[in-house]
């Protein structure tokens, strides 16, 4: 015998209250608040960024000591004076911010939570795109506050010794944000091919292969066209945005690094459309 449903919970059109997950109404806000939460809650975030604050700020403090002993006499320094020290430890991040970015996308698929955000967001690609977003944004920020931080301890450490530099020069500001940028685009790399790759160990490789391998193997090639793909590199044509003088003009710098963003974060949406979980 089945137990009678209370007449309290029975709606009075007679009709049921309860729709199929399919025609609930998810925001893309707040699938960017669950992705902010799952990358400001875990511990390898925390760690990272607070790595590329410090490698930053330790680097451009040394570099400045270094250049106080060779600029020599006191006076009106130029721009590249406190932008080598300021922009230095983006050598070094880059390597962190591209880890950090692997293991975002790749974490998830390491532990099955990626099936969870996928059955909460069964279109897919916004789960794919929030992510990036708020990876990104975050990124940006801190990579923004470490290269203003290290320039703030470099030339505090220059004045104090008598050389003098022209904090009103737009460029000096430019590159500052160019540097940041450059952490961004990189991150955004790797976090791309993390999730085309689905696994740890791979997109690691691939993300500092093409960092790092890939430009040390063209530049051992002696062929001319070795060193003009060399040049489109994503770690050569990217440090135009903070120590300049290279091939590209800024601006041509920026739609490069986008263009190779966008490649890879292409083929991830069409992957992770195409695949299971």
């Amino acid at each position: 015998m089945s137990a009678a449903i209370p007449a309290s919970v029975v709606p009075a059109s007679g009709r049921s209250t309860f729709r199929p997950a399919s025609d609930a109404q998810l925001s893309f806000a707040g699938v960017l608040r669950s992705e902010w939460l799952k990358l400001t809650t875990l511990r390898s975030t925390v760690w990272s960024y607070a790595i590329i604050v410090l490698l930053q700020v330790g680097m451009g403090a040394v570099l400045a000591l270094t250049l106080d002993s060779t600029v020599g006499t006191p006076g009106v320094a130029g721009m590249q004076t406190l932008i080598l020290p300021a922009t230095l430890g983006i050598i070094l991040n880059q390597l962190v911010v591209s880890v950090l970015g692997v293991l975002v996308i790749s974490g998830e698929y390491g532990t099955g939570q990626i099936r969870s955000s996928l059955t909460a967001v069964p279109r897919r690609t916004p789960v794919l795109w929030a992510k990036a977003l708020v990876f990104a944004a975050t990124t940006f920020v801190v990579g923004l506050v470490a290269v203003a931080a290290a320039a703030a301890v470099s030339w505090s450490m220059l004045a104090a010794r008598g050389i003098t530099l022209d904090l009103s020069d737009g460029e000096l500001w430019g590159r500052l944000v160019g540097g940041a940028a450059y952490l961004t685009l990189v991150g955004l790399i790797a976090f791309f091919l993390g999730a085309i790759l689905r696994h740890t160990a791979a997109g690691l490789a691939a993300a500092l292969g093409l960092l790092l391998v890939v430009p040390v193997v063209l530049s051992l090639i002696g062929a001319e066209w070795a060193s003009v793909l060399a040049d489109w590199l994503p770690s050569n044509v990217g440090q135009t945005l903070f120590f300049g003088g290279s091939t590209f003009e800024a601006w041509q710098a920026v739609v490069i690094m986008l263009g190779w963003v966008t490649v890879f974060a292409g083929t991830a949406a069409v992957l992770l459309k195409r695949r299971d979980a």
